[in-house]
């Protein structure tokens, strides 16, 4: 029954971040901490943001941006790497808690950089890249920082996703080969974040039409609206 639910719950949740480009992780992260503990909830929606990415990636692989996807990643992967050293060294209290923050403090940041007026180049992208990279090592998901990076660099709908999916998927398959080199990726946790992944990416197939149809910008309240609720989530899930 537990991976039922994860397994739907997955397919929504993908096809909400296959729309506005994030999202996935805010949905699902709550249900995997509470049914798989937080330590193995990050390598498990590791794996399945691979698998999730890779579908969006597949949708829309006409307009990805290579190089908006190189100068981002160049510092993201680096930076994955030591989050994920960091977020080992840490108790699962203190990743409960820390998430929860986390994705409730990403609301007023993120309305934040999406409201600045200024053009990124590459250059600003490989600078980026680095602390966000390191804070998705730890965090599970920066989604909410990198949806307005990735338009500040002028990307939009269909080159958008696609482009910001295929940097993200090299930063999650960094996070993967960091745990399995620390021992920190047993095979149940694998075949978790494979159900994780086939819902994402089912998920991501079913958003095209709807992308092609509706501006995500009018999702911009229901993402912080998740945000707050998967905060409080996990803020709970802390105090257990």
């Amino acid at each position: 029954m537990e991976y039922l639910i994860v397994f739907l719950v997955g397919v929504g949740a993908g096809t909400l971040g296959g729309i506005i480009g994030t999202g996935s992780s805010l949905i699902l992260m709550p249900i995997l901490v509470i049914f798989f503990g937080a330590q193995h909830a990050v390598p498990i929606m590791a794996i399945g943001a691979i698998m999730g990415n890779f579908g969006r990636v597949l949708t829309w692989r006409k307009e990805v941006n290579w190089r908006a996807c190189a100068a981002y990643g160049a510092t993201a992967v680096p930076g994955a790497i030591l989050g994920v050293h960091t977020l080992l060294a840490l108790s699962q209290h203190a990743i409960e808690l820390a998430l929860g923050l986390f994705f409730i403090s990403m609301i007023p940041v993120r309305r934040w950089i999406a409201n600045r007026r200024f053009q990124f180049s590459a250059t600003h992208l490989a600078l980026v890249g680095g602390p966000v990279g390191f804070l998705t090592g730890i965090m599970v998901s920066t989604g909410p920082i990198t949806v307005p990076i990735f338009t500040l660099y002028g990307l939009e709908r269909g080159a958008f996703l696609g482009t910001e999916a295929a940097a993200s998927m090299l930063v999650y398959v960094a996070k993967v080969v960091t745990f399995k080199g620390l021992d920190a990726l047993p095979m149940r946790v694998v075949w978790q974040g494979l159900i994780v992944g086939m819902s994402l990416m089912l998920g991501s197939f079913f958003a095209r039409p709807i992308v092609l149809k509706i501006p995500p910008k009018k999702f911009k309240w229901m993402v912080d609206g998740l945000m707050l609720l998967s905060g409080l989530s996990l803020l709970w899930a802390a105090t257990r």
